[in-house]
């Protein structure tokens, strides 16, 4: 993953190079009739894809297009200053998370073909009576693990777990994990999990998806999909117990999880020393075409010890395309043109289904056979068909909430604070941001 915001300028087409390179976000070389593209990206791991679908579009249309991607952790600040420049963004990410913090930027989409082409119209996000937002990628994460270490585990005389169906429970997971760290010698393995690291490319897995399990269940005592003023901490313990697996059960030690990246997670999974990961779809990229086979990736729900756990499904997300509304009118026209193109270019649908591993909530996706064989969101049909439910991304108070857990995490991970520090991250920081983001409205 990336540190800094990288940018990328997609102009190949010849009458496009006769006008001049494009030289910074914004800028044009191309006729100002036919507009630009700027599209900042929160998803560092499909970099590469959208660069190549960039400049195949541009291509066939001679614009040009900018795609500016910020690393994991930046995602708001690096928006935050993008959008106040001049030459600002046409389009750009935005999650269920942070969807309240950008709504006086965003451009109706209801007159855009891919709202048009959603398998569900309540899939977008809504800013009053405007479509905001609209997904283009339904996300799912877990805890990856490696079939065929487990099957060396099942197989194994010492183990006391014998069929992956019986792993439908943190206890479960537990003896798991346990009894593969004792035996990580037998299995040619360096952990049960790999590296829950606090670099700032890794970190936010565990301040903000692993904090997720719990406020799934906050939301549902409280019977609300709107965010809560106030959160209990109820939950906590049963998370505190996973996380403790993921810094004991481990590749390395806790001592070493700060500077530890997502590359590193990825590549110790992908190598096959390590049973488990969790992480999600996105992450699909970097692991296939490795050590692990796709048929050897399966997913487990992240269980924390919840009642009825054994019902529980994969956790699920939309990351969602928007539109800048102080954009000049041929970029938005262009803007638009880029977004059909994702949509109904084959090309461009074989990159985000195939290379990328999305699975998209089209319909003419669909229909054309563009079906993602990534084996993270395959491993969800068998959850789905048996009824199970998701814990489902509910909205988290703000950025610096997030950036409180994942301080209070490493702090404990290493041994230099207790847990209460990461409980009162949770409940105090909660309430706190909480006031402080609707104080501002």
């Amino acid at each position: 993953m990336m540190k800094r915001v990288t940018k990328v300028i997609a102009i190949a087409s010849a009458a496009a190079m006769s006008l001049g390179m494009l030289g910074a976000c914004g800028s044009s070389s191309s006729s100002s009739s036919k507009g630009h593209v700027y599209y900042l990206s929160a998803k560092p791991e499909q970099q590469d894809q959208f660069k190549e679908i960039a400049k195949n579009f541009t291509k066939e249309t001679g614009i040009p297009v900018d795609v500016s991607v910020a690393s994991s952790g930046s995602a708001d600040q690096t928006l935050k200053s993008e959008l106040a420049k001049s030459e600002a963004p046409t389009m750009f990410d935005v999650d269920n998370n942070d969807f309240d913090n950008w709504r006086d930027y965003y451009e109706d989409m209801s007159d855009t073909n891919m709202y048009k082409d959603l398998e569900k119209s309540d899939y977008a996000m809504k800013a009053g009576d405007k479509v905001g937002a609209v997904p283009y990628v339904m996300e799912r994460y877990g805890i990856i693990y490696n079939k065929a270490i487990l099957k060396k585990y099942f197989d194994a005389d010492w183990s006391t777990i014998k069929s992956i169906d019986k792993v439908n429970n943190f206890k479960a997971l537990k003896t798991v994990a346990d009894e593969i760290q004792k035996h990580k010698g037998d299995l040619g393995l360096k952990g049960a999990f790999s590296s829950a690291g606090f670099d700032s490319s890794s970190s936010g897995r565990f301040g903000d998806q692993l904090a997720h399990i719990p406020v799934y269940y906050e939301y549902k005592d409280q019977n609300t999909t709107v965010e809560p003023p106030t959160v209990t901490g109820k939950y906590l313990p049963g998370m505190q117990n996973l996380f403790d697996l993921y810094i004991k059960d481990s590749t390395v030690a806790p001592s070493q999880l700060s500077g530890a990246t997502m590359d590193d997670s990825n590549s110790e999974f992908a190598l096959g020393e390590a049973a488990f990961i969790q992480n999600g779809t996105w992450s699909y990229p970097q692991l296939k075409g490795q050590k692990v086979a796709d048929k050897d990736m399966g997913v487990l729900p992240i269980y924390i010890g919840v009642p009825g756990e054994e019902k529980q499904g994969l956790t699920v997300s939309f990351m969602y395309f928007a539109m800048n509304k102080n954009s000049s009118e041929a970029d938005k026209k262009a803007t638009k043109q880029f977004l059909d193109y994702m949509l109904k270019n084959n090309s461009a649908r074989k990159i985000i289904t195939d290379e990328m591993g999305f699975e998209t909530p089209f319909k003419s996706y669909a229909a054309a056979g563009f079906k993602s064989k990534n084996p993270i969101h395959r491993a969800n049909d068998a959850y789905a068909r048996a009824g199970d439910y998701e814990t489902v991304i509910y909205p988290l108070p703000t950025q610096q909430w997030k950036n409180g857990m994942s301080d209070a995490l490493l702090e404990y991970a290493q041994g230099t604070s207790k847990w209460d520090k990461v409980k009162t991250a949770f409940v105090n920081g909660w309430a706190t941001e909480y006031k402080t983001v609707n104080h501002k409205k």
